[in-house]
């Protein structure tokens, strides 16, 4: 499939704003990519890069991710193995992590240690969930972030977030009643809590990244 970009359809996840947005990166970037949505993990494991999104909770996501017959399979070898560039967005990113505290604890894929827990804003006015647009603060420089100034805006919606228990794989926080992750990455694997797709010019910067991106 040489150039495909595979979006994870499992079930959960703003797919279509995600495959557009792609799309017009690959347009006026004139990459050469093909953007597919798909639920076969033949697919899947034959693209050069892998994107899995996602909305709702952290267990239905995964028990979706898991009731495609070999998509888990598919997905751990071309990322852990073959070392495809993947990128997760939302409870996407959450999934990458050890466990889900969401409505009880839930094994997630284990790819980047940590776990999921609910947002606990320092300032019991701070609204949950954190909705809108937020500043990224780079924790490290990361190809990812290229083009993207420190401080840009981009748009979050979630009520629980990734603490990763290695500090080295966070790559940018935000700040809503203190430091919440917003971009994990180690080796070539990546997931960011805000939406890309939905963040305007910084969230378009950081896609055409992603789609250079040879860790």
């Amino acid at each position: 499939m040489g150039r495909a970009v595979a979006i994870i359809d499992y079930g959960s996840g703003n797919l279509r704003s995600a495959e557009k947005a792609l799309a017009r990166v690959v347009a006026e970037r004139s990459t050469g990519h093909e953007i597919i949505v798909t639920a076969d993990p033949r697919r899947a494991a034959s693209a050069e890069r892998i994107v899995l999104p996602g909305v709702g909770a952290f267990a239905d996501c995964m028990a979706g991710l898991g009731g495609i017959a070999g998509m888990v399979e598919a997905l751990s070898d071309a990322v852990l193995v073959r070392r495809i560039p993947f990128l997760g967005i939302c409870v996407g990113m959450q999934l990458l992590a050890s466990v889900g505290r969401e409505f009880g604890d839930h094994a997630g894929l284990g790819w980047i240690e940590g776990e999921v827990v609910h947002l606990a804003p320092s300032d019991a006015a701070l609204k949950i969930p954190h909705m809108g647009w937020n500043d990224l603060h780079t924790v490290r420089p990361h190809p990812l972030l290229s083009g993207i100034a420190d401080g840009a805006d981009v748009y979050f919606v979630h009520s629980y977030e990734f603490r990763a228990r290695d500090a080295a794989d966070v790559v940018a926080t935000t700040d809503h009643g203190g430091a919440i992750t917003a971009i994990v990455a180690r080796d070539n694997i990546a997931g960011v809590q805000f939406h890309p797709e939905k963040s305007q010019a910084a969230g378009l910067q950081f896609l055409a990244n992603f789609l250079a991106w040879s860790p």
